[in-house]
């Protein structure tokens, strides 16, 4: 799917520097920004990562039910 995105000149320049250096292309990093945005907000970026979040949640949902009640607070 194609987007327009507008960069001002300063940035775009910066951007297409940066894909030299590195011999990327502007979606290289575009693809890259965007999956550390997604990444940084705990949104998985394929099925791989949505799956490993899923069994990562259900791991600590069962530690959490299996733990047993503290004692703490009551008084004999």
């Amino acid at each position: 799917m194609r987007k327009l995105i507008a960069f001002d000149e300063d940035t775009f320049d910066k951007l297409k520097q940066l894909a030299r250096d590195r011999m990327a292309t502007l979606q290289e990093l575009a693809d890259e920004a965007f999956a550390d945005l997604l990444k940084k907000h705990g949104i998985p970026i394929d099925l791989r990562d949505a799956l490993r979040k899923s069994a990562a949640e259900s791991k600590t949902d069962t530690a959490r039910s299996t733990r047993p009640k503290s004692s703490k607070g009551r008084h004999a």
